[in-house]
């Protein structure tokens, strides 16, 4: 029997690395470190939004935990399951609890398929249901989404984007899973129905008790729909709180930065814009140590040499030798106030 107490995902060291290879041989000369260690834990019921700037790794880790790709180290429990060490057949059973929603609606629907031939792939791999019961399921998750039946007789290219994107939620939830990982399902669709996109996930989150891994760089959206956030930068999570917490108080110098680009028309809520120097490293040769160092203002010489230990307070957690000497001397909260204010003077 499952234990209901422990978290439905733990993702421990995880490590996705891309060799690159050169020459007539093809030799491997390096690797490209896309996730360079990542940890946390999602409970049920829950949602975790994945933040960072393009190319920090967030989309890798949710293939990384699907198996899409294969990671390089590191553990991936799910519901009592070790995903790594698990070999493809014995995955199968355990991939219909494990859905994804893919980014782009026009790429990740087959547009020779009709919506029914989409949705009841699943079911048919799985051998779920008989004819009859397959088209209750196919018919009862696009009215989950908002969609007819009517669209099952249809073809992708007779939808727009926005019903694209549904039917997409739709072939996921036909399996009944317990976790979605939702990696940028907004990103491609128009301002205006991207607010109907999120309202829905949040609905059938309510409804249906499921567990969300958003990945996101929209940082209000991810406010709107997470309970925890966690910031990635070159491969790492540099901070971690629940979602309330962090946009309050974010510590981390890379997290002020992230959220000073943020525009709000909240007086109260604006931050003085922070532009970092430099451009973000090769993930191919990150820096030695904190790998934020070489455009973080408040660097010190360890930050070079040594990489930062977790520093946790509470359920905040944030790697930074800087915040974690802060944290020693105060609350949160304070020490979240004495980092922005070093950052307005080191980058005014």
């Amino acid at each position: 029997m499952t234990n209901t107490r422990e978290p439905l995902l733990a993702v421990t060291g995880l490590q996705t690395h891309f060799p690159i290879r050169r020459g007539v041989l093809r030799r491997t000369v390096g690797a490209v470190r896309a996730v360079d260690g990542v940890s946390f834990t999602l409970d049920r019921g829950r949602t975790l939004g994945l933040v960072g700037e393009s190319g920090c790794g967030k989309t890798t880790v949710g293939r990384s935990i699907l198996r899409l790709v294969e990671p390089t180290a590191g553990a991936i429990r799910f519901a009592g399951h070790d995903l790594r060490n698990m070999s493809q057949q014995a995955l199968r059973p355990l991939r219909r609890r494990i859905q994804i929603v893919f980014q782009d609606p026009y790429g990740s629907l087959n547009p020779r398929m009709t919506v029914r031939a989409i949705l009841e792939e699943g079911l048919l791999i799985h051998r779920l249901g008989d004819a009859h019961e397959r088209l209750r399921r196919m018919t009862t998750a696009l009215e989950r989404t908002g969609m007819a039946a009517a669209a099952l007789a249809r073809y992708p290219h007779e939808f727009s984007g926005g019903q694209r994107q549904r039917i997409a939620i739709a072939r996921a939830l036909v399996l009944e899973p317990e976790l979605l990982v939702l990696d940028e399902p907004i990103s491609a669709l128009d301002v205006s129905i991207q607010a109907q996109v999120v309202n829905l996930l949040v609905e059938l989150r309510r409804e249906l008790g499921l567990t969300y891994l958003f990945i996101s760089h929209d940082l209000s959206v991810v406010e709107y729909i997470s309970d925890d956030v966690a910031v990635m930068y070159l491969g790492r999570l540099v901070e971690k709180a629940p979602a309330a917490e962090l946009y309050a108080a974010p510590l981390h110098p890379y997290t002020h930065a992230l959220f000073s680009a943020v525009p709000s028309v909240d007086p109260a809520r604006r931050r003085g814009r922070i532009i970092l120097p430099g451009d973000v490293p090769s993930p191919a040769n990150p820096p030695r140590g904190c790998h934020f160092h070489p455009r973080c203002p408040l660097a010190e010489s360890v930050c070079r040499e040594i990489d930062p230990p977790a520093a946790t307070i509470g359920d905040h957690v944030v790697h930074c030798h800087v915040v974690a000497r802060e944290l020693a001397t105060g609350e949160a909260p304070e020490a979240a106030k004495r980092i922005a204010a070093a950052l307005a003077i080191t980058t005014t």
